[in-house]
Parts: C-alpha cells; sequence; structure tokens
C-alpha cells in the first residue's frame, strides 16, 4: 500500500518555495523519490525535509 510523504523547502529566510505531497511505497522508497523531486527543482542546497505520514523525518539539510 502507497503511503503520503510530504517534502518542504525553504529559502533563507524560511520562505517556504516547496511544499508538496507525494506518494511511496516506504520510508526507503520515499528518500529516493524525495532527493530526486529536490534535483529536479534544483532545490538540493536548500534548506529542506521531507517527513513520513508517521511524522518521521527522512530528509533534512539544515
Amino acid at each position: 500500500m502507497m503511503k503520503t510523504y510530504k517534502l518542504t523547502a525553504f529559502e533563507a529566510n524560511g520562505e517556504k518555495i516547496m511544499d508538496e505531497s507525494f506518494q511511496a511505497e516506504n520510508d526507503d522508497a520515499a528518500k529516493i523519490e524525495g532527493e530526486k523531486l529536490l534535483s529536479e527543482k534544483d532545490l538540493l542546497e536548500k534548506t529542506h525535509r521531507c517527513t513520513s505520514p508517521s511524522g518521521k523525518l527522512l530528509l533534512f539539510h539544515p
């Protein structure tokens, strides 16, 4: 069963520049998909986080 994960990215001033939900089979797949989405939008170096449906932090870059 697919789960819904949340991916958010911010500018240095705290402005939210990405706020997307996406589906993945599990936490490992969500990490890969989250990094792919960030890379496609050139946001890997921005502050970002990806959380699981249970609130677990999967990706974080300050």
